[in-house]
């Protein structure tokens, strides 16, 4: 009779008669069984949402190294793209008019309308705009042609070496007395711009600085009030 058909044979009721050697292979796996159970339910059961926890942490730190590694693989690369852009910046800031080049600028806007056959009926410069490093110079322009002459305008500005952009573009029949069937009436504002010197940059920051520190005084003295 071999081993198998004597443990097919065992009676589960009366235990205590078995063979020595089942009875002992039978307690050890009740215990291995209960020292499982007791391990998931004192230490596995409260130590899995920490698990967890450190489970997604690594996954979020595989996830920064792939990054990273990824930038510095790619940082000769970069720096290439930084030295691109740059340089084209560069370019564009020489596009813009320093605070002595503005009049002259101002007398190439109008020349340009002028030399396209259109009538200057108002050129208006306003106060400037000063932002970060540069300033805008909005000048509110009405010519009076015809739709021909106003695209040869259009082309001029484009062909201007500084940057001037035109903005609130409308056009309508220009009904003045005198005016040919054909004539209209072009008003829009050009936006020139200049970039700001050492010395204007330095006060408008300076100004910020004190704006800011105003705001935070009025600020003080209303939560005090």
């Amino acid at each position: 009779m071999n081993i198998i058909q004597e443990i097919q044979q065992l009676d589960p009721r009366d235990p205590g008669r078995w063979p020595l050697p089942v009875r002992v292979g039978a307690a050890a796996l009740c215990f291995v069984a209960l020292a499982l159970l007791l391990g998931y339910l004192l230490v596995w059961k409260d130590k899995s949402p920490q698990l967890d926890q450190k489970v997604a942490e690594e996954r979020t730190l595989r996830d920064t190294f792939r990054t990273k590694h990824l930038k510095a693989v790619n940082l000769e690369i970069y720096e290439q793209q930084l030295g691109d852009i740059e340089r084209s910046f560069g370019a564009l800031l020489r596009q813009l008019p320093g605070r002595t080049e503005v009049p002259s600028l101002l007398v190439d806007i109008s020349q340009t309308g002028l030399a396209a056959g259109l009538e200057e009926k108002l050129f208006q410069p306003s106060a400037e705009e000063k932002k970060d490093f540069y300033a805008e110079l909005p000048i509110k322009i009405r010519l009076s042609g015809s739709y021909h002459d106003f695209g040869e305008f259009v082309s001029g500005i484009a062909a201007l070496p500084r940057i001037v952009t035109l903005h609130n573009i409308e056009i309508r029949s220009d009904k003045s007395k005198g005016a040919s069937y054909d004539q209209l009436t072009l008003d829009l504002v050009a936006r020139t711009y200049r970039y700001l010197d050492d010395e204007e940059i330095a006060a408008a920051e300076n100004a910020r600085r004190e704006k800011e520190k105003n705001a935070k005084k009025r600020g003080g003295k209303a939560a005090a009030g």
